[in-house]
């Protein structure tokens, strides 16, 4: 035995014994902690109308987290994001796919449905377009296949509505293409108003470089200013549903390169979350009533420059960027902003502890950085929208 234990036995184990507790033990104990946790029990209905591909980039990122808490429907399955959401299910037909929805349900189908449900999300409802399809983009406007709120969608949020449930929106639900018509409908349910505007961070103007901003937003501010575009560096475009295009420029209307999301420490929900993250992704700016209370807002830091155009441009200080309003059993919340998209896979959800890993390695201030934003923001909001609809489910 001593022959075998000898000191370069000892000294293997040494380096290696550090290794395998990191790659093998500690992610081992960690699966099998998500393993043995209880599953909770959540009826919860994923609207998503944006998917061009089994990507399911506006939706993958809630139903991580729907996998890694747990949460499973009344028939004891987990949530798949390739078959539990209402919506567009791409394929390789000549039509590009199918629509499962709402509209064909009658309205003892809609009470019922809603009855069965704790949670409504609609994650987007863009929808998808031919040039969705192919390699690449026509300079034609893209003919629309699918997209947009129906009749369905809000006989559903109505009756959702009138028993007290759970509502979650993001950015674009009632912006294009949906109807006026059905956009007004989701307003008055909602109590929210869309002032038309949207906005997004680009962190280049200057056009030769960033290839990333759309020709029809230069063009038609380029049209609607004089034939001049503005100065480079970062900056913000503003687009209302009009045609009117404005842009603001770093260090001369508004300060700080990207919109903040702003959270107060101590809320009155609540929240946990970082007092400031940097978003550079779409938003829209929209008003709420005052029952609404705020859990973070937009903040662009405009100058005195900045001030004068969101004055005239119809629009507050301010914008809001999550809100809560408390129903009885239930919540409405509005996200303005494109949180759930999430181009990269982040990868297993099975492993316990994994947010917090990976919001230590994830800097919040790093706004070019997607994963960053979802391990900082948009997850621990998430969770806690999830916990809070669990918790009052099972209070009853």
């Amino acid at each position: 035995m001593k022959e075998i234990i000898t000191e370069e036995f000892k000294f293997f184990v040494g380096k290696v014994y550090p290794i395998a507790v990191i790659f093998v033990f500690l992610p081992l104990i960690s699966y099998l902690i998500w393993l043995l946790s209880p599953a909770k029990e959540m009826e919860i209905l994923i609207i998503d109308k944006t998917v061009p591909s089994d990507s399911y980039q506006e939706h993958r990122s809630i139903f991580w987290a729907l996998d890694y808490l747990k949460f499973q429907n009344g028939n004891g399955e987990l949530y798949d994001e390739g078959r539990d959401y209402f919506g567009f299910f791409p394929d390789k037909t000549p039509s590009f796919g199918t629509a499962r929805d709402l509209r064909q349900l009658s309205e003892i189908e809609i009470v019922e449905k809603a009855a069965s449900l704790d949670l409504i999300y609609f994650a987007d409802t863009y929808g998808v377009y031919e040039d969705d399809f192919k390699e690449m983009d026509s300079e034609e406007r893209s003919k629309k296949i699918y997209g947009g709120l129906n009749r369905g969608d809000i006989n559903l949020l109505r009756e959702a509505a009138a028993q007290n449930k759970t509502i979650v929106a993001e950015f674009n639900t009632m912006a294009s293409p949906t109807s006026v018509g059905f956009r007004t409908d989701f307003e008055n349910l909602m109590g929210l108003k869309w002032t038309g505007w949207i906005a997004r961070y680009f962190d280049e103007m200057d056009t030769t470089i960033n290839a990333d901003i759309p020709d029809w937003l230069v063009s038609q501010y380029v049209e609607q200013h004089s034939n001049t575009w503005v100065a480079g560096g970062p900056g913000i475009a503003f687009v209302h549903e009009n045609g009117r295009v404005e842009a603001f420029s770093n260090s001369i209307d508004y300060f700080g390169e990207t919109p903040k999301i702003r959270t107060q420490k101590i809320n009155q929900h609540g929240f946990k979350l970082p007092e400031v993250v940097p978003y550079p992704d779409w938003f829209d700016i929209v008003l709420i009533e005052r029952d609404y209370q705020v859990i973070s807002y937009f903040d662009i830091d405009p100058s005195e420059e900045g001030k004068a155009k969101l004055r005239d441009m119809g629009l507050p200080r301010y914008f809001p960027a999550a809100v809560i309003k408390e129903m009885e059993g239930g919540q409405y919340y509005y996200l303005s902003g494109d949180f759930s998209d999430m181009q990269n896979s982040i990868g297993s959800s099975r492993f316990r502890g994994l947010p917090k890993l990976w919001r230590g390695l994830h800097v919040v201030t790093d706004y070019t950085d997607r994963e960053s934003f979802y391990w900082n923001y948009f997850y621990p909001l998430l969770s806690q929208i999830l916990a809070k609809t669990y918790t009052e489910k099972h209070s009853d």
